[in-house]
């Protein structure tokens, strides 16, 4: 069975990012796969600092959350965006991974998305982590914005039905890399 981990860049509890991923998770369906979605609310963590590495090592958190990418067989990512980059929860856990080992994402099968309440979706978190998470072994293999939320995500679904079945369609790019590779 092929173990995918999901969740959101964003310690928000009603994260409109969640609720993406969440609902991307549940479009996989499928015996051959388990999905594990996380709450980065589980893995808190200090403020990165170098001197704080240097007096207390790497967090345990830390070290977890990146051992569920590196037993992972994909990853599926929703990021929340304030003020047009990473929010401050993901970015520090990103960092403090980062510390783990580089190769963060570990060559893994990669869907990203991100949304918001507004009409670019997230766009341009999405743009930082085309450029920076390849830098860090990732291997993107579809990115997908959804724009204004709370127009297009109602009863726990895509109800514009472009959009939904574009996502549908990477979701299924995503497990076809899964279990033919490339």
């Amino acid at each position: 069975m092929k173990k995918i981990i999901a969740f959101a860049g964003s310690n928000s509890k009603q994260s409109i990012n969640k609720s993406l991923v969440e609902y991307a998770a549940s479009i996989i369906n499928d015996s051959d796969f388990e999905v594990l979605v996380l709450d980065l609310n589980n893995f808190e963590m200090p403020l990165y600092g170098m001197d704080l590495e240097l007096r207390d090592g790497l967090p345990e958190t830390a070290k977890s959350l990146f051992n569920h990418i590196q037993n992972s067989d994909g990853i599926l990512i929703s990021l929340a965006e304030h003020n047009g980059a990473y929010t401050a929860i993901f970015k520090n856990a990103f960092d403090w991974m980062s510390r783990v080992n580089a190769k963060t994402f570990a060559n893994k099968p990669m869907l990203l998305m991100a949304t918001s309440p507004g009409g670019r979706g997230g766009e341009s978190v999405l743009a930082i982590a085309k450029d920076r998470f390849p830098r860090h072994d990732a291997r993107i293999i579809a990115d997908f914005s959804l724009p204004m939320f709370g127009t297009h995500f109602q009863d726990g679904k895509i109800v514009d039905e472009t959009l939904n079945t574009e996502l549908v369609h990477k979701v299924e790019q995503f497990k076809n890399v899964i279990n033919h590779g490339s």
